[in-house]
């Protein structure tokens, strides 16, 4: 994992016309997503022939990641960040915990602009698998330009789930992901687009990638 060092971004909800921002502590994120070949070994589970095991994990809803992140952790030797209820439907995220986790939506913007300003940190067909490039496909993680801090398919791909809510007034339990995909206009992969579904949501061209907090 990538070590990803303090400091702070500006977030905004073009919806409510808001902008705010969120100091960040230095924590580690993974340069590539989950891929299949992850995801599936954790599950113990094999995968299919017609797979492609260097592909991100798909399908995958906010409730699988979580649950993923926990088992991971597990096999890691690490604590838990996350308390399920045994219902599933109550998460709550354990400060200081050092295993696996998603990013926050912060911490995942902060990455993905990775010191730069603009809303996409390269040319697009460059680091990026989007609508106009994929031929319809999923595609092997790693094979675009990284940005500046080594960090592959933050834009294009899949969109990646993030742990924060959306809106809890108007859209209650909905969850954030972020980045695009190879099925989003070009428009859709950039740095501060946000979307937002249910936790158990799930689709073709979603997935997560993994995040540790760091002691301070």
């Amino acid at each position: 994992m990538i070590k990803i060092c303090a400091g702070e971004i500006e977030l905004r909800d073009d919806r409510k016309k808001t902008t705010w921002k969120v100091h960040l502590d230095s924590f580690l994120l993974a340069p590539v997503p989950v891929t299949k070949a992850l995801y599936f070994s954790i599950l113990e589970k094999t995968v299919e022939p017609n797979e492609h095991p260097q592909t991100p994990a798909v399908d995958v809803s906010w409730h699988d990641a979580i649950s993923f992140c926990n088992t991971l952790s597990q096999r890691a030797g690490l604590a838990e960040c996350y308390s399920i209820s045994d219902d599933g439907e109550k998460v709550i995220c354990i400060v200081g915990a050092n295993g696996y986790r998603l990013p926050t939506e912060a911490e995942w913007q902060y990455a993905c602009k990775a010191g730069t300003n603009a809303y996409q940190y390269g040319e697009l067909d460059a680091i990026a698998w989007y609508q106009g490039n994929s031929g319809g496909l999923i595609h092997e993680v790693g094979k675009k330009l990284p940005n500046a801090w080594g960090l592959y398919d933050m834009l294009g791909n899949v969109w990646e789930w993030c742990w924060d809510l959306y809106d809890v007034k108007v859209y209650d339990s909905y969850r954030i992901f972020r980045g695009g995909s190879w099925a989003e206009e070009a428009r859709g992969c950039g740095a501060t687009c946000r979307r937002r579904s249910h936790p158990t949501f799930r689709i073709d061209d979603l997935g997560f990638r993994l995040a540790r907090s760091l002691s301070l």
